[in-house]
């Protein structure tokens, strides 16, 4: 992990547009968009048919589908006059990798800290 400990690197390989691991939290951060993502694990999902149980306007959930979509979370295609949003397993696999990534590093650091303690005179 390259840049200042703890903290993770941008990652420089990402498509333009797309977010790194690190935004792709704050796309989650919403309870709406959570809600979202849980629908679309079951089944590819019409705009129209998300906002059935919300209680937000059909604009807002399109707003919340593009901050997923921006973030690499669902893609969306257009069918007809519909456009369907699909969730996309591998941002999520991506976003376990790096949360794997930084408690390996704060691991390596904890137990270099418990080294040095047991090292330590008194």
């Amino acid at each position: 992990m390259a840049g200042r400990p703890g903290r993770p690197s941008k990652d420089r390989s990402l498509p333009p547009g797309s977010l790194a691991p690190a935004d792709r939290f704050a796309a989650l951060a919403d309870g709406t968009r959570r809600h979202l993502l849980q629908q679309l694990a079951t089944a590819d999902r019409a705009v129209s048919e998300l906002v059935t149980g919300l209680d937000i306007s059909q604009a807002a959930v399109s707003q919340h589908l593009r901050v997923l979509r921006e973030a690499g979370l669902v893609t969306a295609r257009k069918q007809g006059r519909h456009r369907y949003y699909q969730l996309r397993p591998a941002a999520l696999t991506e976003l376990r990798d790096w949360l794997d990534e930084l408690e390996r590093f704060w691991q390596a650091r904890l137990a270099a800290l418990g080294d040095y303690l047991r090292q330590a005179p008194g």
